[in-house]
C-alpha cells in the first residue's frame, strides 16, 4: 500500500469502528452513563500494554495535560449539547463543523496548510456531513432552536478541533506513539466518571447495569478507532484525519439501514456522494 493510501485506509477503519461504537452508545439511551462505561473499558483495554510501552518522557508531560483538558472539554460539551437540544440540531453541527474547526486550529498551532482544492473539498465534506446527519424527513422549526444547545454544539465541534490538534502535536513529539495512546486512555476516564457519579449519585448501579454489555464492546471498538486516528496523525494533516473519521456518520446510518431497517433516503445518498467527492478532492489536492 502506498504512503498516500495508508492514512486513508487507517482513517476509514477508524471511522467504521467509531460508527459501531456510537451505535452501541446511542442504543443504551443514557448517554452520560454509557460514555462513562465506554471510557472505563477503554482504559482497561490498554492497561496490559502499560507494562510494555516506555513511560512518557518528562518533557512531554505538558502535552498530556493539554490533551486531557481538551478531551474533557469536548466530552462535557457534547453531553451538555445532547442534554439541551434535539439530536437533529446538535448532531449535524457537532459532526459538520468538527473538520473545519480542526483545519483552522491546525493552521494556527501546527502551521498545517491546505491547498485551495483541499479547502474546497473540506467545505464540501463538512456541508455534506451536516446535511447527511439531519434525520430523514425531519424539519427544524424555530420553536426547537435552543440557543444553549446550539452553543454547546459549536463548543463540541471546537473541542473536536482542539483535541485533534493537541493529540497530533503530542504524538509527534513522543518517540513511541503507542506510549501516548496507552497513557491517554488510562487517564481519560477520570473526568467523565467523576461527573457521572456526581449526577447519578445513589442510582449509579441501576444506571450502569443496562450499559455494561454494549459498553464493553463499544469501549474496545473506541480504543481501536481512536488508536488508529492517533497513529494517522503521524502520517498526514490533522484536518484530513478528522474529515475522514467523520464519515462514521455514513457508516452508522448504513448500519442502521442494514441491521435495523431504517431509511437511508435520497437526500442521504446524495450527501454521501458529495462527501466522497469532497474527501477525494482533499486527497487529490495534496
Amino acid at each position: 500500500m502506498t504512503s498516500t493510501l495508508l492514512p486513508v485506509a487507517i482513517c476509514l477503519m477508524s471511522a467504521v469502528s467509531l460508527a459501531a461504537s456510537n451505535v452501541l452508545v446511542k442504543r443504551g439511551g443514557d448517554i452520560l452513563t454509557a460514555r462513562m462505561v465506554l471510557s472505563i473499558v477503554m482504559a482497561l483495554s490498554v492497561l496490559p500494554f502499560a507494562f510494555f510501552v516506555p513511560f512518557p518522557p518528562r518533557e512531554t508531560l505538558p502535552f498530556f495535560v493539554i490533551s486531557m483538558v481538551v478531551h474533557w472539554f469536548y466530552q462535557f460539551s457534547a453531553i451538555r449539547a445532547l442534554h439541551r437540544g434535539d439530536l437533529s440540531l446538535v448532531f449535524p453541527v457537532m459532526r459538520g463543523l468538527g473538520p473545519l474547526a480542526t483545519a483552522l486550529i491546525a493552521s494556527l498551532v501546527l502551521h498545517e496548510s491546505l491547498s485551495p482544492w483541499q479547502i474546497v473539498g473540506l467545505v464540501a465534506a463538512s456541508a455534506s456531513i451536516i446535511v447527511f446527519a439531519m434525520p430523514t424527513g425531519a424539519t427544524l422549526d424555530a420553536r426547537r432552536l435552543d440557543r444553549a444547545a446550539l452553543f454547546w454544539s459549536v463548543m463540541t465541534a471546537a473541542g473536536v478541533g482542539l483535541y485533534a490538534v493537541a493529540d497530533a502535536r503530542a504524538v509527534r513529539e513522543i518517540p513511541t506513539p503507542m506510549t501516548f495512546i496507552v497513557w491517554l486512555f488510562l487517564i481519560d476516564w477520570i473526568g467523565v466518571t467523576t461527573v457521572t457519579l456526581w449526577q447519578r449519585k445513589g442510582a449509579i448501579m441501576n444506571a450502569v447495569r443496562p450499559q455494561i454489555r454494549g459498553g464493553i464492546v463499544a469501549g474496545v471498538l473506541g480504543t481501536f478507532s481512536y488508536g488508529l486516528a492517533i497513529f494517522a496523525y503521524t502520517l498526514t494533516d490533522t484536518a484530513i484525519v478528522t474529515a475522514l473519521r467523520e464519515t462514521s456518520v455514513v457508516f452508522a446510518a448504513a448500519f442502521g439501514a442494514f441491521l435495523l431497517h431504517e431509511g437511508f433516503g435520497r437526500r442521504r445518498t446524495i450527501a454521501a456522494a458529495v462527501l466522497a467527492c469532497g474527501l477525494l478532492l482533499m486527497q487529490a489536492g495534496a
